[in-house]
């Protein structure tokens, strides 16, 4: 079965290669020696191609005909190592193969497909690109998975709120499950409040589409218990405390937690990975209307815990305190959580590094080494309790938006601890979710980030 895709597009690979055209992939040295196809190596001193960092020239044959393309990998490939992925984007249409590349042929593969990829869903012309050969030492089937989940996250990200709300995410979760035969479950509108989970209600309930807890269950009973939570906000205006326009504008992206659980989920499942999978989506708008949640409202979480609101435009904490506590109920052996959640994580690391926060030293480290392997960047950013007392409130037990605005992504993870407190093992993502400048790897727009390295961080935890 192959692995499911939101939007249909064709394989970026081809499985022919008999009158696939040459790449040949190589650094400064490969010229300077020689080492190189001696028909290549002509056409590359005549044109005085250096295998500069991305550098492509095409090769024509003898009766000017396309024959082949050199790509340069630049003096150290190592620092770039999806740069094949800009080959998706520059060679001509046709079907190719890497005929010599000093890199693993995973990567290689890998970084092309990651490059591939194209959201032209809304495009009236679509043009055909090119595709590769996948080496024969690849694992393709792991690297068309990966791809999968890679570019369902992008898929959901990129689709605007218009087509891309609460109702088409809740369609998209359903479709997901049911392709691999998981059991769903949602609750929606009042019946949130009917089944406890009043802040997930509450944040919202101003908008035309109910809001919604999400639920999938898959695998087996007795394997290790692996549970994934995702901020699912559609779309964020703030709330009452309503962002600037110019703030607004990339806010289809709130749902970018939901969307890399998901991406997550399908590895998982498509690998069909021994765990006792549950999945758990949070999905509101956080609009403005009559009904809107106001600053100054105390609720309380399904925890039993009181939350003073303190800013409407903090709310993804919100909906994620009724799922973790949710989650927690299970006592599972691996909780994590992803979200688009503040500001200051952007602040602190930017928005390629996205930091992750757990109390679990061993979990962290096996978190960072997946990261190294996978080039799947983070950063362990510190659950520092001397700050605990910032998220204490005059008139309830919490609030949602400490004032002083200091270490507020810590802060945040903070406030989502708190409803953790039967899990064995928790980590918090606080993502992005979107890359601001296209990469060999990925072009500007949304973006996974971080579950390939837990991907395989939980293959590796099975062995």
């Amino acid at each position: 079965m192959a692995p499911y895709q939101y939007i249909e597009r064709p394989s970026p690979f081809t499985a022919k290669g008999g009158s696939s055209l040459p790449i040949f992939a190589v650094t400064p040295a490969h010229i300077e020696t020689g080492t190189i196809d001696p028909v290549a190596l002509d056409w590359a001193e005549k044109a005085g191609f250096k295998a500069e960092t991305g550098s492509l020239l095409l090769i024509p044959t003898s009766d000017g005909h396309l024959g082949g393309a050199l790509f340069g990998l630049g003096k150290n490939p190592s620092k770039a190592p999806f740069l094949t992925g800009k080959l998706a984007r520059s060679l001509p249409a046709g079907e190719w193969h890497i005929e010599t590349a000093p890199l693993t042929a995973n990567r290689l593969a890998l970084g092309y497909g990651l490059g591939s990829y194209r959201f032209d869903r809304y495009k009236s012309e679509r043009s055909a690109g090119p595709t590769l050969l996948i080496p024969q030492d690849a694992d393709a089937t792991d690297i068309k998975r990966q791809l999968a989940g890679v570019f369902l996250a992008r898929d959901l990200i990129n689709t605007p709120t218009n087509d891309m709300g609460p109702v088409q995410l809740e369609a998209a979760f359903r479709a997901l499950a049911a392709h691999y035969g998981a059991e769903t479950s949602v609750i929606t509108g009042a019946e949130l409040l009917d089944r406890n989970f009043p802040l997930v209600h509450t944040v919202g309930r101003a908008s035309a589409d109910a809001p919604r807890l999400l639920e999938m269950r898959w695998g087996k009973k007795g394997h290790r218990r692996i549970t994934l939570v995702g901020k699912g906000v559609c779309f964020d205006t703030g709330g009452l405390d309503i962002k600037p326009a110019s703030s607004m504008l990339l806010m289809k992206k709130d749902m970018g937690g939901a969307a890399n659980v998901m991406g997550l989920a399908l590895m998982i499942m498509d690998a069909k990975l021994k765990v006792d999978l549950r999945v758990i989506v949070p999905v509101v708008e956080n609009s403005i209307s009559a009904n809107a949640f106001r600053p100054g409202d105390i609720y309380r979480s399904r925890k039993g815990l009181t939350v003073q609101i303190d800013n409407t435009d903090a709310e993804g904490r919100l909906i994620l305190a009724d799922a973790l506590a949710y989650a927690d109920e299970e006592e599972p052996d691996l909780l994590v959580d992803m979200a688009t959640l503040t500001g200051a994580a952007r602040v602190a690391l930017g928005p390629d590094l996205p930091p992750f926060f757990t109390d679990d030293d061993q979990l962290a480290d096996d978190l960072t080494d997946a990261s190294i392997e996978t080039d799947d960047p983070m950063w362990r950013m510190p659950l520092y309790m001397g700050y605990d007392r910032d998220i204490s409130a005059r008139l309830a037990d919490l609030t949602n938006a400490p004032s002083g605005g200091m270490a507020g992504s810590i802060t945040a993870a903070l406030f989502l601890k708190r409803f953790v407190t039967q899990t064995k093992s928790w980590v918090h993502f606080d993502i992005f979710g979107w890359a601001q400048s296209e990469r060999p790897h990925s072009p500007i727009g949304g973006e996974a980030q971080a579950i390939r390295a837990l991907y395989q961080h939980i293959r590796r935890s099975l062995r």
